[in-house]
């Protein structure tokens, strides 16, 4: 099972599509690790730059939407190899949800008004947040302060996480 905890990096947008998350002119790469370089190379954020915001960051928490255009599993692809396991938001995209936890990835959907909160509380500050597969719960902490909140995740895709993604699941179980 990978990783779900370290530092944050908060994306203040919602609709981040596929193209933005890894741009298509990478998806003729041969290997994961290609992509390291381009993740959110072509996002345009206020104050954001890929090359300096990215680095050492395990999590990243977003608005709605996210994941949305094109399906690919190169965008949870380039996550992964960046060592972001955990994408917290609004909502995302339906095949980008499933392709985070056929990775064996966390895709944490939480209600609007407490992803509002979190940006309100911790954006722009070092922080760091855990999340914990057996009660389901994320501690979010900065500056002494820390907050836990509860999230859902259904059976099958707590099964695919536990396991590692889809392909280790189905050895395992077929």
């Amino acid at each position: 099972m990978k990783t779900f905890s370290g530092k944050v990096l908060f994306l203040d947008r919602s609709d981040i599509n596929t193209d933005e998350i890894i741009p298509a002119k990478y998806l003729t790469e041969i290997t994961k690790e290609a992509l390291k370089p381009y993740l959110l190379e072509d996002l345009e954020l206020p104050g954001f730059n890929p090359t300096k915001d990215i680095s050492g960051k395990a999590a990243v928490i977003t608005r709605a939407n996210f994941g949305c255009g094109s399906s690919r599993e190169h965008a949870p692809w380039a996550l992964e190899v960046n060592d972001i396991n955990v994408v917290i938001a609004e909502n995302f995209a339906r095949i980008f949800r499933q392709n985070m936890y056929n990775c064996g990835m966390m895709a944490i959907e939480l209600d609007a008004d407490i992803i509002d909160g979190l940006f309100k509380n911790y954006a722009g500050k070092d922080c760091s947040l855990e999340v914990n597969l057996d009660t389901r719960n994320i501690t979010i902490s900065t500056d002494g302060k820390q907050e836990v909140i509860s999230f859902k995740i259904a059976d099958f895709d707590e099964c695919l996480v536990r396991a590692g993604g889809w392909v280790e699941y189905a050895d395992k179980n077929y």
